[in-house]
């Protein structure tokens, strides 16, 4: 019985005690913050003109962030809604950790969401990514590789359009030759 006890303990306070911070819940800090800094000082204590901010601010968001979006409730298709669990804190001038921490209690799965590690395209070798990963370069980018076949087919594409969506980039690796 006390094994039982003790293990309960022991999983309820690594369930709710984790602290929230910038690795352990990524997406839902950065995200939050960001908001926290576009609201206007009129919005910024009522409830109602900051879920409404939200809900507009996430109709811009993009991959992760998009999904943050989801999990919360700033989206038109997402199942579930705890904008007010945001909006709340939010206008007392909760701090961004705080406010993960009380969507998390609400919705585990928001801490889980990572942002991808960004490719330094000064520096890297094309030629020892994955196709996965090049795949995943044009698609940051809103393109596709319609036809490509061959990892070096995709290799040609992304250097083709590095000076597009990458200038200083391309740059640095034209003057690097």
């Amino acid at each position: 019985m006390r094994l039982i006890l003790v293990t309960f303990f022991l999983c309820f306070t690594y369930t709710f005690g984790a602290k929230v911070n910038d690795e352990t819940c990524e997406v839902c800090v950065k995200f939050v913050r960001r908001f926290e800094n576009s609201l206007e000082d009129a919005a910024k204590g009522n409830m109602d003109k900051i879920s409404d901010a939200f809900k507009k601010f996430c109709l811009t968001a993009k991959g992760k962030d998009e999904r943050f979006c989801y999990y919360v409730g700033g989206l038109k298709t997402s199942a579930t809604y705890i904008v007010n669990e945001l909006a709340k804190p939010v206008s007392w001038g909760m701090p961004a950790e705080k406010v993960c921490e009380k969507l998390k209690a609400k919705d585990s799965q928001i801490c889980d969401l990572k942002y991808e590690k960004s490719v330094d395209f000064s520096t890297v070798k094309f030629d020892k990514l994955k196709v996965k990963e090049l795949k995943k370069i044009l698609e940051n980018w809103g393109e596709v590789c319609r036809g490509c076949t061959e990892k070096s087919e995709f290799i040609r594409l992304v250097k083709e359009l590095l000076p597009k969506y990458e200038p200083e980039a391309a740059k640095k690796r034209k003057d690097e030759l």
